[in-house]
């Protein structure tokens, strides 16, 4: 009698068991599996220039696990300034990169950038300046005359500067300028090769770091130009209009990064040292906390990413004025408003 209760409680068992493994696994069919998942979107992306603390935030993006939640696995590359960042993208070279929006505006007004569109704002001013040390006889925009300067060719710094220096009373042929790399740009200002570099205002950190007790002097452009957006980002526009809701997606994901990147300089510095064993966290970290007043102006009401048109229009009539770009650029030509954030 006992061997019978043995054997039905053993059967018994055996059946709440598999009961159980078949209830669990009914349950498990209706979750993602990860063997099943579908695979990250590769994409890839380009900085605005080489890899400074003013870029950090797409290495945040990567790093906090936005790119990925967004669906998206990003090769981030250094960017070689404006006009190559543009010329890559529409070659499709890469996918998305920031580039000046006055750059573009220069760029578009002239002919070219038919291929690129803009989907969001990451400075919502210009941050281009040129930046001197003390002891270069440079305080102010008329000491740039008879000096020489340095940067990138297609760096939105020097295309900018004839109308620049049309606003700021200089004589732009009296400025010379030798061309450089983003990475060695600082080097050729600290070994006083050059008198002044293009650069980002934010670039400040870094240059004082590289030229060890010096004082960097800094002239922004946005002195006499306050209505530029500084850097925006791009796709192209056949990206733009066959893959709306992918650029969306990473759009969100790249302003979220941005977002926490100047709410968390420090980390920023670090996640930039991490993945470019170039950078230095601690300047990185101080150009991200200056860059937090250009994303997030304070009392302008700017949601980060987001673009304002009537100003843009402003920005297109400025470059006009000055007879940098001929008439009949709008701004509808060139931002893409169904795409660009709302708040």
């Amino acid at each position: 009698m006992r061997r019978l209760t043995r054997t039905v409680a053993v059967v018994t068992l055996a059946a709440m068991v598999a009961a159980a493994a078949g209830c669990g696994s009914s349950d498990n069919s209706d979750k993602p599996n990860n063997s099943s998942a579908k695979p990250l979107e590769k994409v890839t992306y380009l900085t605005s220039f080489g890899n400074f603390g003013r870029d950090a935030y797409a290495w945040v993006a990567k790093e906090k696990g936005f790119f990925a939640d967004a669906g998206f696995e990003v090769d981030i590359k250094p960017g070689g300034g404006t006009g190559d960042n543009i010329t890559k993208v529409e070659a499709g070279a890469a996918m998305f990169t920031p580039v000046d929006l006055t750059g573009l505006l220069l760029a578009r007004g002239n002919g070219g950038a038919k291929g690129v569109v803009t989907v969001a704002a990451v400075q919502q001013n210009t941050m281009a300046a040129i930046i001197s040390l003390e002891g270069n006889q440079i305080t102010t925009p008329k000491d740039l005359e008879g000096k020489t300067l340095a940067d990138s060719p297609s760096s939105v710094v020097r295309n900018l500067f004839p109308t620049y220096a049309k606003l700021a009373g200089v004589d732009a042929t009296k400025v010379k300028w030798v061309n450089g790399q983003p990475a060695n740009l600082i080097g050729l200002l600290a070994g006083g090769s050059v008198a002044g570099i293009g650069q980002f205002v934010v670039g400040k950190p870094t240059v004082e770091s590289v030229a060890k007790g010096k004082k960097a002097v800094v002239l922004p452009y946005s002195d006499v130009m306050s209505d530029l957006y500084g850097n925006v980002l791009i796709t192209s526009t056949k990206i733009a209009k066959e893959h709306p809701e992918t650029v969306k997606r990473f759009t969100a994901a790249l302003i979220k990064g941005l977002v926490h990147s100047v709410d968390n300089p420090k980390e920023s510095g670090e996640i930039l040292r991490k993945n470019v064993s170039a950078a230095a966290a601690g300047p990185a970290a101080a150009e991200a906390e200056l860059m937090a007043a250009f994303v997030r102006p304070a009392g302008s009401g700017a949601a980060a990413g987001t673009i304002d048109m009537d100003r843009v229009a402003r920005s297109i009539a400025i470059l006009h004025d000055a007879g940098a770009i001929p008439a009949g650029l709008t701004p509808d030509q060139l931002i893409a408003s169904d795409l660009t954030p709302t708040s």
